[in-house]
């Protein structure tokens, strides 16, 4: 799906009058198209007719948990979703993302974090295509090759390295969680339990693509949640 950023149909799914008011007024100064629902089942319809380019879903809703609305979006659409909860457990979080959330946003939170998170998932979508070649900032990833170049120069990865960096520059700017990360690599049967691989592998990623390693701003980590690599554009 090819879409531009500006106009893009941005639906949001809370019960607060004064948050959804917040929203529209701020998102409408950004030329976002906005609709709103107040319960699930409204922002539901919503969905299904308007077809968003982004969902912004409150997980307390009135009427049905926002997880249930989520996982019910998530059978037909793959429009980028971001979470808001005033749940701040890592474990809320983790089943949020595992679910089919690409971002999640703890209230109070700041609008201008929240207009940079839409404006990453939005560019995400319109890059999503079926081209061989993945660039992000000065990397650049051959997927039919299995090729890795930063700034011009090879990057020699070995297998595991090359799949753990593929799937994190594939969903760039989300939240990939431990569980995501262990089973797309490792395999279906691989959980948390196994994240010291995750430390290693992440280790030697940031080793090779990292000017300091000790201070990351491609890779960072979201403590107990997972990875996130950061598009810098």
């Amino acid at each position: 799906m090819a879409m531009n950023e500006h106009g893009a149909r941005i639906l949001i799914v809370d019960d607060e009058p004064q948050i959804r008011k917040l929203l529209k007024v701020t998102l409408q100064a950004h030329q976002y198209a906005i609709y709103e629902a107040s319960t699930g089942e409204e922002g539901l319809g919503q969905a299904s007719r308007i077809i968003p380019d982004l969902i912004v879903l409150d997980l307390g809703l009135p009427d049905m948990s926002g997880m249930d609305v989520l996982g019910r979006i998530r059978e037909w659409s793959n429009a980028p979703v971001i979470v808001l909860t005033v749940k701040d457990r890592e474990e809320d979080k983790i089943a949020a993302l595992d679910s089919g959330a690409d971002d999640y946003v703890t209230k109070p939170f700041g609008m201008g974090e929240l207009v940079a998170r839409i404006r990453v998932a939005l560019r995400h979508m319109a890059k999503s295509t079926n081209e061989p070649l993945l660039r992000i900032g000065e990397l650049t990833i051959d997927l039919a090759q299995r090729i890795v170049e930063l700034k011009g120069e090879r990057i020699k990865l070995t297998p595991t390295e090359y799949d753990l960096l593929k799937v994190l520059a594939s969903n760039a700017g989300k939240v990939v969680t431990q569980r995501q990360l262990l089973q797309q690599v490792w395999g279906s049967n691989h959980n948390e339990s196994d994240s010291h691989y995750l430390r290693v592998y992440i280790g030697h990623l940031r080793k090779k693509l990292e000017e300091d390693s000790t201070q990351p701003k491609l890779i960072v980590t979201e403590p107990g949640i997972g990875y996130r690599f950061l598009s810098r554009e």
